[in-house]
């Protein structure tokens, strides 16, 4: 008898929120590229802290490889696609019932997928939050870039409680 979970039972379940932050991710950056003009003269000032500026992003975090001649559009494609197969069979195994570490991997799955298909359909990552203090910004970032770090905080919180629950058990 297996020890996986009933498909229905299974982390799988959360799929939904990976299509939802896909959608919301490819629907903002069709709106920015549609709406704005490229580069810093066309942003928008929207807070005192915080621009909307359509910029493109060659590279992965931080403009990481930005530079580089192109092969890294194959290598993150490739890293993707790696991380999101990886993290499907961790839901599958996974009791939908342990919603956090589902909804993480979730978030990971729509935001890897959503730069994925800028990657492979523009050929760059569409990048429009920025957020500053005084004159020091931090790199421009979207929603898919939000999603991998809030599910990426969520499973290390996870591990953290997890740790504390079972420092517990065992006094």
């Amino acid at each position: 008898m297996s020890t996986l979970p009933a498909l229905k039972q299974s982390g799988i379940r959360w799929l939904w929120l990976a299509v939802l932050v896909f959608v919301i991710d490819i629907g903002t950056k069709l709106l920015v590229m549609d709406t704005m003009g490229y580069g810093w003269p066309n942003r928008i000032e929207v807070l005192p802290f915080f621009n909307l500026l359509y910029v493109h992003n060659y590279g992965a975090a931080f403009s990481f490889l930005s530079d580089a001649s192109g092969w890294q559009r194959w290598l993150f494609t490739a890293i993707a696609l790696g991380v999101t197969a990886l993290l499907m069979v961790w839901m599958r195994r996974t009791p939908a019932s342990q919603r956090m570490v589902n909804a993480a991997y979730a978030l990971i799955i729509g935001g890897a997928l959503g730069n994925l298909f800028d990657r492979l359909y523009h050929g760059f990552v569409v990048d429009f939050l920025d957020f500053y203090i005084g004159q020091h910004h931090w790199p421009a970032f979207n929603i898919a870039d939000s999603a991998i770090c809030v599910g990426a905080g969520l499973i290390i919180l996870e591990g953290l409680l997890a740790g504390k629950t079972k420092t517990k058990a065992s006094q």
